[in-house]
């Protein structure tokens, strides 16, 4: 019987690309209402994992269960009703050139949920304003904003259909260290306010500690460790270690090509 405290639950999941393995067993669960970040090396498996949860990629092997219900080898009827549950922050912004930042915010509420364009712009614009953004640059277009201010619109995007569970790739990746840090806790705040879910995925340890309420880290397509973000320096555990820490000697071998 699948415990209704855990927002999502994965299981014995697997996935490949021809013959490379990428995911070998991966088992985790985000509670409801928890902050969970899965840390790990380029290459490791965070995005594919968050891929197969979205229902971008569909596993070789496993389980995958929202709120309780089984996903895979859902209809895609039933697939559109779980999206609906789902906000996500894409690494590089994913905004769309054409429309104006107004219009991108409010993108899901117009496409999918079928609100009229004043009512969503409404919406979108007090969205705008939770992530500290001025009325006027919802009516810019997304080239003209910098790079923190289109992680700072991807946010309110993510947040506009008050989603049940949040998706963060790589939030503060290609923003200067004081940036990053307006970002994570745009992203607390933001995630406390709608009461949601979050699973992010990072290689960057100083975002990691400060949204995270527990930590994962993905490793050769497995879960290595897991546990509160308040243990990370105490794990144990040596690819733990030398990852956060950033250190070159260890049991992670990285290739170096001259």
């Amino acid at each position: 019987m699948t415990d209704k405290q855990n927002m999502i639950e994965v299981r014995g999941l697997h996935k490949a690309f021809g013959h490379k393995k990428v995911l070998t067993g991966v088992d985790l669960n985000v509670g409801v209402g928890e902050s969970l970040v899965v840390i790990g090396g380029s290459g490791t498996g965070k995005s594919v994992l968050i891929k197969n949860i979205l229902g971008l990629l569909k596993p070789d092997e496993g389980s995958i269960m929202i709120n309780g219900e089984e996903t895979v080898g859902m209809s895609a009827k039933e697939r559109l009703r779980i999206m609906k549950k789902f906000g996500m922050l894409f690494q590089g912004g994913a905004l769309f050139d054409s429309l104006k930042v107004w219009e991108n915010i409010a993108f899901a509420l117009i496409q999918s949920l079928r609100m009229p364009r004043m009512e969503a712009k409404d919406i979108a614009m007090e969205k705008l304003a939770m992530v500290g953004l001025d009325p006027e640059v919802g009516e810019l277009e997304p080239a003209e904003l910098s790079g923190g201010m289109q992680k700072r619109v991807g946010l309110a995007r993510a947040i506009a259909t008050q989603p049940e569970i949040i998706f963060f790739d790589e939030p503060t990746t290609g923003l200067d260290p004081i940036m990053g840090d307006v970002i994570n806790d745009l992203i607390i705040n933001c995630v406390r306010d709608l009461g949601a879910t979050a699973l992010s995925i990072t290689h960057d340890m100083a975002s990691a500690r400060k949204i995270a309420d527990r930590i994962a880290m993905i490793y050769e397509g497995k879960i290595i460790w897991v546990g509160p973000v308040a243990d990370i320096d105490n794990s144990g555990n040596e690819y733990v270690d030398q990852f956060i820490h950033g250190k070159a000697e260890g049991p992670i071998k990285m290739a170096v090509r001259g």
